[in-house]
């Protein structure tokens, strides 16, 4: 007479465990694709995210729960819950370092060359419109002092190069990053000041952050760059906006001196 061995079933809490890092993923990555598609706002975009963070949470305490039940019982479910674990692991990985990264940031999310004399954003009809409303109002004194003291680096340029040209070779550096651009006036002889309007995104979320150049003349063959960067979102920016004007206004020089 043959003998039926009926296997033991796996851990619940090890599938459990499974189950929720890979819905967790799953939110992360419709958070992800909604957000650089524009279909969610980064508020929207960070509530998906943070809903999909909480059940990356839950996988690990699930499979603690199962390597207790497997340790006590000898059911099967090690591999569910290490599998769990792991997920969980690569789905709060970069969460986590954002968090690290961002408590020594200071609160800013607007960054600007030249605090004495404002940029201002292009308030065109389709610089308005790809802004999608957002409204930058100047940084108060306090954002200022603290920005100077926070970045140091971030300073407007100056190139051996006159206006015209100077406007030419910021707009080639704007398109090499593949940033947006929604406006611009390029300078003439008669009026030597031009300003250009960009969007650029964050590299996962793809977040919309405004940029707005101004090329100032400052005699026929020097030019002034001042640089602005704005975040959409009111929330700490993890020191992206100054980044990336102390990226670009390196480049800008590097240009220069290559010529």
């Amino acid at each position: 007479m043959r003998r039926i061995v009926v296997p033991e079933p796996v851990s619940r809490a090890a599938v459990w465990s499974r189950r929720c890092a890979l819905f967790g993923l799953v939110l992360a990555g419709i958070a992800i694709v909604a957000s650089r598609a524009g279909v969610f706002d980064p508020a929207e975009a960070l509530a998906v995210l943070a809903t999909a963070m909480v059940f990356g949470l839950a996988a690990p305490i699930f499979a603690l729960r199962a390597l207790v039940v497997v340790w006590r019982t000898g059911r099967p479910g090690i591999g569910p819950a290490l599998g769990g674990t792991a997920l969980a692991i690569l789905l709060l990985a970069y969460p986590t370092w954002l968090a690290i990264k961002a408590m020594p940031m200071p609160d800013l999310h607007d960054i600007t060359t030249d605090a004495t004399k404002p940029l201002v954003f292009a308030t065109s009809a389709k610089a308005v419109t790809a802004r999608r409303g957002a409204i930058h109002e100047q940084p108060p004194e306090a954002a200022t002092r603290l920005q100077s003291a926070a970045y140091p680096d971030v300073k407007p340029v100056t190139i051996d190069l006159p206006p015209v040209e100077a406007y030419t070779m910021v707009v080639s550096l704007i398109s090499a990053r593949r940033w947006a651009i929604v406006d611009q006036q390029p300078p003439t002889a008669r009026l030597p000041q031009g300003r250009i309007d960009a969007v650029a995104r964050s590299l996962v979320m793809g977040f919309a952050d405004d940029v707005t150049i101004r090329i100032t003349g400052v005699s026929a063959s020097q030019s002034r760059v001042d640089i602005r960067s704005a975040s959409r979102a009111p929330w700490t920016d993890l020191g992206t906006n100054a980044a990336r004007i102390v990226e670009f206004s390196n480049a800008l020089q590097a240009a220069v001196d290559e010529q």
